[in-house]
């Protein structure tokens, strides 16, 4: 069996697999009006709390705003999902109660790890099609909000960007940004040119 620290997300594993998560294209502006409630949204955070957690080198995902993005995908480009994630939250919190006797987000780090793990390796009930299919879609969604443009609501502050030192979007380099040896200034903007966090 793995060791329970290498089945979950931490910072320094997303950071190495960030090149290859497939960030979602959305063309569409966020959408406003939220789609969870608050007591799903409540569970979400808790959820994406212990796949990216805050450490010494940053916020975590809840930090970021991550929890706002999916929200945000779920009531625009994502909106067919939106039944089949909300019952997978259920079963989450189901989940958590029958094994745990308590909401998942008052479960501490260790039992949430358990749960979570449990759910990576398809051992939880409840759900459609599986476990697992849940929790690499949740991973998925915490790694877009994370790491993607700050317009549609995740990386907030652009302290996912800070983390894996992506200076942001740039129509041109300049010369001096081209200099391997020294760290490119951020551009501190979003693709779609607005600024967010400062």
């Amino acid at each position: 069996m793995k060791d329970l620290d290498a089945m979950l997300v931490t910072r320094r594993t997303i950071v190495a697999a960030t090149p290859l998560a497939p960030l979602v294209t959305i063309n569409a502006a966020p959408a406003e009006i939220p789609t969870l409630s608050p007591s799903q949204m409540r569970l979400l955070n808790a959820v994406i709390d212990r796949l990216i957690p805050a450490d010494e080198l940053g916020p975590g995902a809840r930090e970021c705003g991550v929890a706002v993005y999916i929200d945000r995908s779920l009531a625009g480009p994502l909106a067919r999902e939106t039944a089949a994630f909300t019952a997978a939250l259920d079963a989450t919190e189901i989940a958590a109660r029958q094994q745990h006797g308590a909401p998942f987000a008052d479960l501490d780090d260790a039992a949430k790890d358990k749960l979570l793990t449990a759910m990576e390796q398809n051992r939880v009930s409840g759900f459609t099609p599986d476990s697992r299919t849940f929790f690499n879609r949740i991973r998925q969604l915490a790694l877009e909000g994370m790491f993607g443009d700050p317009f549609y609501g995740g990386n907030r502050a652009f302290a996912g960007w800070d983390l894996i030192r992506y200076p942001g979007p740039r129509l041109a380099a300049a010369p001096a940004d081209q200099n391997i040896r020294e760290p490119i200034k951020p551009l501190r903007t979003s693709a779609h040119g607005a600024r967010h966090g400062d």
